[in-house]
């Protein structure tokens, strides 16, 4: 698949969102409370694990599984980022005194996590994908698989999204209303972003040959499943 092909994939599987109103409504109002917004994240996940097989959002249930994995999915970012959100908190402790010194870390600061947050978005990706927290950190692996997906397409799919994102937080800085706007369109664009990542990563995924004596089956549904699956790719079920 090309990028616009990804993107437009991406985008009918989000307006299908809309779909199981009473669900989005619970997502936005989850998207809004500190903390208990790590489930939004795990969702998010859930969206990564099912791709590409499943076409349609995953039913959103198991609070507590979701809030866990989010919060995994949240410490590696941070983790990911610990240089750069040093370096920042250095120059702000700087900023009282010296405003140069705090412009100067700010932007190394900003250069850093910009830098990083190219291979972390694979990384993410990774990680839910094998379903190991090390993973996130295999930085030899996940240069193989962006190099496998192509830089070209990689960057350009990066580029989109950070444009979005630029987009959306213009929207989010309008007194009062951008806030409402922002609540609403937070799980939307978290879904959209999970969705095509997946298909990203999935692009550098190797087709591996499997004899038909090999192959292994869903016990839930039937699916049948590469020989490393972790989970189902179409309902979701972890495979004994």
């Amino acid at each position: 698949m090309d990028v616009s092909s990804i993107l437009n994939d991406g985008f009918d599987y989000t307006k299908k969102m809309f779909a199981n109103i009473g669900q989005f409504i619970i997502l936005i109002v989850l998207s809004i409370i500190p903390i208990v917004n790590f489930v939004i994240a795990g969702y998010a996940a859930k969206v990564v694990r099912e791709t590409p097989a499943s076409t349609e959002p995953p039913a959103l249930k198991g609070y507590v599984e979701l809030w866990i994995q989010g919060l995994k999915v949240v410490v590696a970012a941070v983790i990911w980022m610990i240089v750069p959100i040093v370096l920042i908190a250095i120059g702000f402790g700087f900023s009282a005194f010296m405003f140069g010194a705090w412009i100067v870390l700010g932007i190394i600061g900003g250069v850093i996590a910009f830098l990083i947050s190219i291979i972390m978005s694979m990384a993410l990706v990774h990680m839910i994908k094998h379903d190991r927290f090390s993973k996130a950190f295999a930085v030899e692996e996940i240069l193989d698989m962006i190099k496998r997906v192509g830089w070209g397409k990689y960057i350009l799919w990066l580029i989109v999204i950070f444009v979005i994102s630029l987009i959306l937080s213009a929207i989010a800085s309008i007194p009062y209303v951008g806030w409402v706007i922002a609540a609403i369109i937070g799980p939307l664009y978290a879904v959209f972003t999970a969705r095509s990542a997946s298909l990203i990563y999935s692009e550098g995924v190797p087709t591996p040959t499997t004899p038909p004596s090999e192959a292994k089956y869903c016990k839930n549904c039937g699916e049948s499943l590469p020989l490393e699956a972790i989970y189902c790719p179409k309902c979701g079920q972890k495979i004994e």
